[in-house]
């Protein structure tokens, strides 16, 4: 079963799913476990549906935060991933300038990836009875 990161050949692709609100990233079938974590310590929730072969494994931004904090976290993480030494390519419209200059600058003040201030802030009301932080 392909995705986005299989069809590009990334190792991640961020994007906004089409029809809905839901940020995702895709990692390749099989994506190492260092660069699941990653995405995990960044603040993207895994999903994992077992099928036949290769379970398929994606991130999400968690379904509770807006529009603007779902834009936040996926640029947050580019420059994370960047210097973890991956290749990502990320949509347009979950892009947030601002928030890859302060991801940049958080990464020159602090050695261990995490969410963006305003993603780890956000209540977690409104979240969905099945989804789980990681």
């Amino acid at each position: 079963m392909g995705n986005r990161a299989d069809d590009e050949g990334t190792d991640v692709t961020i994007y906004r799913k089409p029809l809905t609100d839901t940020v995702h990233a895709d990692t390749p079938t099989g994506a190492p476990e260092q660069l699941l974590a990653l995405l995990d310590d960044l603040g993207f929730e895994r999903r994992t549906l077992p099928i036949p072969g290769p379970a398929s494994v994606w991130h999400e931004a968690p379904a509770h935060l807006d529009e603007d904090a779902k834009k936040q976290l996926a640029t947050h993480a580019v420059p994370w991933l960047h210097q973890a030494g991956y290749v990502v390519r990320i949509d347009d419209d979950v892009w947030d300038a601002a928030a890859y200059t302060d991801a940049a600058a958080a990464m020159r003040n602090h050695s261990t990836p995490a969410p963006p201030r305003a993603v780890a802030a956000a209540p977690a009301t409104g979240r969905p009875a099945r989804a789980h932080r990681r």
